[in-house]
């Protein structure tokens, strides 16, 4: 099986989507994809990019992702999020998530980032077991905090009065 990494292009797009809604039924949450096509070809294109991705391609089918971010660390300067690797189940623990890995950890090299982090959910041992041979360290003291959008408008709003 020849994998192909290359970095992502808009007409991908329908099929990164199909991967991210795989990936959110896999993590017990297919309510809760609520981006768009148009939405990541903005994100992902447009003037307003905040994304960017790599896919992995076997026979010209695209079959996983890895999708990062630049971030600004306080105490580090730049660093690069790696928001999600993903990988057409059926083809998972073939080498193409850890291809996708070295993918972002040459632009992180390239860009000169000070820090390449991303999340794993504590349930995924196949994840954590595939970062754990990375060589990555485990963060066992920071706490994930989210404000949802709904949060955010009340916030706003609550500021307002």
């Amino acid at each position: 099986m020849k994998i192909y990494i290359r970095k992502g292009k808009v007409e991908d797009l329908p099929s990164v989507l199909n991967l991210i809604r795989e990936l959110a039924d896999y993590e017990r949450s297919p309510d809760e994809v609520e981006v768009s096509i148009q939405e990541m070809e903005n994100w992902g294109f447009g003037k307003e990019k905040v994304f960017d991705f790599f896919v992995a391609e076997v026979d010209a089918q695209i079959l996983g992702i890895a999708l990062y971010y630049f971030k600004y660390s306080t105490w580090k300067g730049k660093c690069i999020f790696l928001e999600d690797i993903i990988v057409h189940a059926p083809y998972r623990g073939k080498g193409i998530g850890k291809q996708l890995f070295q993918k972002v950890v040459g632009i992180a090299k390239e860009e000169k980032v000070r820090r390449l982090e991303w999340q794993v959910l504590n349930w995924n041992h196949s994840a954590l077991e595939f970062y754990k041979n990375m060589g990555s360290e485990f963060d066992n003291e920071w706490i994930n905090c989210k404000l949802p959008e709904k949060e955010i408008i009340r916030f706003s709003e609550d500021m307002g009065k």
